[in-house]
Parts: structure tokens; C-alpha cells; sequence
């Protein structure tokens, strides 16, 4: 059974950080790029993030640049996403998605920045 499950959401201020964790089962992740998504409320889903197979390609969207960092642990079926100096407009429901024989996703987790 394919599961991704995503960790690490919830509330947080301005100029705060988390760190959210995709964990992966039931398929070989290691062949997989994975990718992290956002969609915050009455707007369409957007790609945060992407890190290939191997770790050694990743892309962002430009309005995270500098502040988000992805990884993946091969050994451990798990991607990350280190947020920092969040922002009111980063608020969303964060997924996890994995694509490559196959296209997986996460149930999500709420990230909310608000004072």
C-alpha cells in the first residue's frame, strides 16, 4: 500500500520556521523525484519544490528562493522542506507528491504564518 504522509505543519508568526517531512512507503522512493506543493485557500495548487532521484537536481518557485531548502534521506524514504522567514503569503496546505512509474500524493499539511 502507497502512503505519503506528511508532518511538521501548523501555526506559526512571521519570520518563523518549520520543517515539514514527507514520509514514503509502499513503493521505491529512491527511484522517484518528489516534489512539494501548496495550495492556499480559493487558489489553484502550485510546485514549491522539487528534488530529483538523486538529490542532486533541485528547483524552486522564485517566491521561496533563498528561504525554503528541500532534501530527501534515500536511506530513510523521507523528503524535507525547511521553511524559514515565513511569510503571511506562504500560509496553505502543504503536499508531498512522488512521480515517476507512478504519481503519488500526500493528504497534506496545514501551514498557517499569521501574528
Amino acid at each position: 500500500q502507497v502512503q505519503l504522509v506528511e508532518s511538521g505543519g501548523g501555526l506559526v508568526q512571521p519570520g518563523g520556521s518549520l520543517r515539514l517531512s514527507c514520509a514514503a512507503s509502499g513503493f521505491t522512493f529512491k527511484n522517484y523525484v518528489m516534489r512539494w506543493y501548496r495550495q492556499a485557500p480559493g487558489k489553484e495548487r502550485e510546485e514549491v519544490a522539487s528534488i530529483s532521484s538523486g538529490g542532486d537536481r533541485i528547483n524552486y518557485v522564485d517566491s521561496v528562493k533563498g528561504r525554503f531548502t528541500i532534501s530527501r534521506d534515500n536511506a530513510k524514504n523521507t523528503v524535507y522542506l525547511e521553511m524559514i522567514s515565513l511569510k503571511p503569503e506562504d500560509t496553505g496546505v502543504y503536499f508531498c507528491n512522488a512521480r515517476g512509474l507512478n504519481d503519488y500524493w500526500g493528504q497534506g499539511t496545514q501551514v498557517t504564518v499569521s501574528s
